[in-house]
């Protein structure tokens, strides 16, 4: 109809992350970020782009920075998974490396085209890196980030926590074993924060294929988590249900409840300021390896929330970095 308003129009594109943008007199300022610079900031005017800032170009004049190589795998159910992968820095042909498999949060979040410390440092300390957007993510639709409601929702039941979640993050290493010849299958870890955290504690708690885990502000307990987190009955919409109507499906669904399950070496890292998932998450899993005679290590920060490796105090910032590669080093470079 000659009524109907245009339509979208492509002002911005490439491999790359629009952050926050603003329209005034018909220039476009934009800030942006790729998966080998920094943020920056550009502006539009009619049709062409001007980069204003360089801070991508200052941080490649002193360090190495990895370009990731996006593949897919394919889960048990024969769903396709958008995942990448990082070579370590310094890479040499037909040399195998130990592999850091990285979870992302939320678990409705992603990962995306944008520079992500974590990978760039495990590269630069010659480790491959593995990461995916797994059922539950956000960006992939309303059926995917909906996929992991629990299985008694009384509306758009899903699998649940811990079910095709898990399925799809395995599905993303085992493809990069077959498809990138750098990554060593023998030395494998596997680390997450928050859902990335409760992942990683599920993983161990079923498999025994990694050398070594770090789960840190993780989402251990959901039926303790839904009572005592500064979001709270927030969950039940992950969920379809609260810790009241169904307390039986959040204990199955949690990571905690499989800890007798755990043989991997454990490292917990935990702010004991963290809202979001109090530290107390963290404590019931490592008394519990303790008191099971696994070999767990536990590290607390004081004074942090759960925005702690981003937002957090920088000497907190660096000594977590130091204390993630050690680790690692100790159970994947022997």
């Amino acid at each position: 109809m000659e009524d109907d308003p245009p339509g979208p129009e492509l002002m911005v594109d490439g491999d790359r992350v629009v952050m926050g943008f603003d329209v005034q007199n018909g220039v476009a300022a934009f800030a942006w970020m790729s998966p080998t610079t920094q943020a920056e900031l550009s502006v539009l005017v009619d049709g062409v782009e001007k980069q204003l800032t360089s801070h991508g170009t200052r941080l490649a004049s002193v360090r190495v920075i990895q370009e990731p190589e996006a593949f897919s795998a394919v889960s048990k159910d024969k769903t396709k998974v958008a995942c990448w992968v990082i070579p370590p820095v310094g890479a040499k042909a037909g040399k195998k490396y130990p592999t850091l498999l990285h979870i992302h949060g939320g678990p409705f979040t992603q990962y995306g085209n944008k520079l992500f410390d974590e990978f760039q440092v495990a590269a630069g300390a010659g480790y491959a890196v593995v990461y995916c957007n797994p059922r539950g993510s956000s960006g992939y639709g309303e059926a995917w980030g909906k996929a992991l409601r629990g299985p008694t929702a009384k509306i758009e039941p899903g699998t649940g926590w811990g079910s095709v979640d898990y399925d799809d993050v395995m599905a993303a290493i085992d493809s990069a074993i077959k498809q990138f010849d750098f990554i060593d299958a023998d030395r494998l870890g596997v680390l997450g924060g928050s859902y990335g955290g409760y992942m990683t504690t599920w993983i161990v708690g079923h498999n025994k294929r990694f050398k070594a885990a770090i789960s840190e502000r993780s989402a251990n307990n959901l039926l303790m988590l839904e009572g005592n987190s500064d979001i709270a009955t927030a969950f039940t919409g992950y969920y379809g249900h609260n810790a009241i109507e169904n307390p039986g499906e959040l204990i199955r669904q949690s990571a905690s409840a499989y800890m007798d399950k755990i043989t991997t070496p454990l490292l917990i890292l935990h702010s004991e300021d963290d809202g979001r998932c109090p530290v107390s998450q963290a404590e019931e899993l490592f008394a519990g390896l303790r008191l099971l005679g696994r070999e767990v290590e536990m590290v607390r920060f004081p004074g942090e929330s759960h925005e702690m490796s981003r937002s957090g105090a920088p000497v907190h910032r660096q000594q977590r970095f130091e204390i993630v590669l050690e680790w690692f080093d100790r159970y994947l470079k022997k």
